[in-house]
């Protein structure tokens, strides 16, 4: 890995640097890698002239104590428009706006649309590359436009190109959102807050601190957190990894846990509910394993 210094002075639009990715992801587990802090698209060029992985929100994401041998492109703030937005119904916003903040304009702003993903630790680019929702709602709901960065350039495609649906979106190979045109619905400040609230309550059954969200995608028809909870397995732990007692499709660290812990569990997991014939999907996103 070249030196950081040399690194800055080749990457114009870009800061580059060094860190463990426990420091980006919201499991708080990762080895090192070199990310690439990019704020344009000449910085997004340098970046992607090697081999390299794209992070977001540090969500849904599972990184290897080792870390991974690619750069880590990340989107910088000229990506982040979560202050700019004023209530706009047909608006093009960056990719690293984090969603929680846009949520919550939108709402002030009486806004309607977004309400289903209030509780989702995400940026905006990272829930559209996997169509990130609840049962109350995903992003397919509101999305019209995606701008990637794709082949050293930048391009347009409507939302319906992307095969959206539970949890999943096809982008073309390498292709980095860099942002997303959204059409939302006109309400009133009251209405949205009070759907927000119907939300937030079925919420309250899950865990308080920071997750990577959701472990394993629901089977058709059934929940993966009941058919964990009705097979005992709240509580389970390797190391400092435990199924949260409050939800049992939440995996947290409890100080401690390593990559290694977490993904021993979830495969313990997975082990104990195929014996009732259960398949549980991950919904995490693996690095370096």
């Amino acid at each position: 890995m070249a030196p950081v210094e040399h690194l800055r002075e080749q990457a114009p639009g870009a800061r580059v640097h060094t860190v463990r990715l426990s420091d980006l992801t919201t499991l708080k587990v990762g080895g090192p890698a070199e990310v690439w802090e990019v704020e344009d698209a000449a910085g997004l060029a340098a970046a992607t002239e090697e081999p390299y992985r794209v992070i977001g929100g540090g969500s849904n994401l599972l990184v290897s104590d080792d870390g991974v041998d690619e750069r880590v492109v990340r989107l910088g703030r000229a990506y982040n428009d979560v202050r700019s937005y004023s209530g706009e119904r047909d608006v093009w916003l960056g990719a690293a706006t984090p969603l929680p903040g846009l949520v919550r304009r939108a709402q002030r702003a009486g806004m309607s649309g977004l309400e289903g993903l209030l509780g989702v630790p995400a940026v905006l680019g990272g829930a559209v590359a996997m169509n990130a929702g609840t049962r109350f709602g995903e992003m397919s709901d509101t999305l019209h436009e995606v701008e990637l960065f794709v082949d050293g350039g930048l391009e347009r495609v409507p939302a319906h190109s992307l095969d959206l649906s539970y949890r999943h979106a096809t982008l073309p190979v390498g292709a980095i959102v860099t942002r997303a045109r959204l059409r939302l619905t006109p309400s009133d400040p009251e209405t949205v807050a009070a759907t927000m609230a119907a939300v937030d309550a079925a919420r309250a059954g899950q865990p308080k601190v920071k997750s990577a969200g959701c472990a394993f995608k629901n089977p058709h028809g059934d929940s993966a957190g009941r058919l964990i909870d009705a097979a005992g397995l709240k509580g389970m732990r390797r190391g400092d990894a435990m199924v949260a007692l409050e939800h049992g499709n939440f995996i947290l660290n409890l100080g401690s846990a390593t990559a290694t812990d977490v993904l021993e569990l979830v495969s313990a997991v997975q082990v104990e509910l195929s014996m009732v014939g259960a398949d549980l999907e991950l919904e995490w996103r693996l690095w370096g394993f």
